[in-house]
């Protein structure tokens, strides 16, 4: 017991080092990118208009005058000490904005994987239940669309058909502005809020704006989870137990669901978990399209205005989300699969 419990404490102290390291690496990254741009913080701050003497003011004042390793060396210290930086675009600190921007992408998100995951599952198990019959070939169709079309391209045919022309769902931004300016958004959960507020209509008209962003997403993610879910039942199929359960007459669909779809859990999990990730950090486009105020459009507007601290208060978020959510499904895989797990 003594050494389980001392080889667990080490697992965990090199995931914590590994994950440190990950994002220090990820900060650098982007702060070395950030440097490389063209774009001029101190001139989008101080106007095209404004002269020699005060950019290099305002260079002085924010650090830009300094070297990079220097201002990133500054940057992990007010890190350590839980300061973000303060944006140069808005004068407020990243930490508030962040706060306010990081529910619309998780609430969006969350519900995209909800979505996509169930007709991802379904769909690979209806695949694999009967490979290369025609609902195999229509889901490996499905899949591959989903692969191809871009995201922005889709979600801007979606508004063209729904939004402008049929008028059946709402359009860009989170919620109406009769609503938006009218009750209390404490949390930033949209749906939480507006059913808090008891304002008639509120909820509805949330809900009504996330369909068209969240049916993109979904799609998306359906399409990884069914082509994977589709290749790891396939996999096991060909499995001596899975032979000799067949052929001593048990049928397919009750050893697919009985037998191989067990087996593969903790491999789906992991699955579902890295699409999940791609949507935290892949709904830029998303939220650029659908005018969605979250942390994907929060840091495309940095990157055009140069916002350093923004940037890397960004990247760091999404960071730490990606790898919270690759940590947790890696946690359930191994309860789900003793095979996985990485006691000896």
């Amino acid at each position: 017991m003594r050494a389980v419990a001392l080889r667990r404490i080490q697992i965990a102290a090199r995931g914590l080092l590994t994950l440190a390291v990950t994002l220090i690496g990820l900060l650098l990254f982007t702060f070395v990118l950030t440097t490389l741009s063209p774009v001029d913080p101190a001139l989008r701050i101080a106007g095209d208009r404004a002269s020699e003497s005060t950019l290099a003011q305002v260079r002085t004042e924010l650090g830009f005058d300094q070297r990079w390793p220097v201002r990133f060396g500054r940057y992990l210290n007010g890190l350590a000490h839980g300061d973000l930086g303060t944006s140069t675009t808005s004068s407020q600190p990243v930490f508030q904005e962040l706060h306010r921007a990081l529910p619309g992408t998780l609430e969006l998100a969350s519900l995209a994987i909800l979505v996509g995951a169930s007709f991802g599952l379904s769909l690979g198990l209806l695949a694999a239940w009967k490979p290369g019959g025609w609902v195999d070939t229509w889901v490996r169709l499905v899949s591959l669309i989903g692969y191809s079309v871009p995201v922005f391209w889709l979600g801007l045919l979606m508004l063209l058909l729904f939004y402008a022309k049929l008028h059946w769902a709402a359009g860009p931004g989170r919620l109406d502005d009769t609503y938006l300016y009218s009750i209390d958004l404490p949390s930033g959960w949209m749906l939480w809020d507006t059913w808090r507020s008891g304002e008639e209509g509120a909820l509805v008209n949330a809900f009504a704006h996330l369909v068209l962003p969240v049916l993109v997403l979904a799609f998306y993610a359906m399409a990884g989870i069914c082509r994977l879910t589709r290749s790891a039942l396939l996999g096991e199929m060909g499995k001596e137990y899975v032979v000799t359960a067949l052929a001593k007459g048990a049928g397919r669909g009750r050893v697919l669901l009985r037998h191989v779809l067990p087996n593969v859990a903790g491999t789906l999990v992991v699955v579902v978990a890295l699409a999940y990730g791609g949507l935290l950090e892949g709904s830029i486009l998303t939220e650029t399209v659908f005018a969605w105020p979250g942390i994907g459009r929060y840091l495309t507007t940095a990157l055009f205005a140069g916002d350093v601290p923004a940037i890397l208060g960004s990247t760091l978020v999404i960071g730490l989300c990606f790898v919270a959510v690759n940590g947790v499904a890696d946690v359930l895989a191994s309860m789900i699969d003793p095979r996985t797990r990485s006691l000896s």
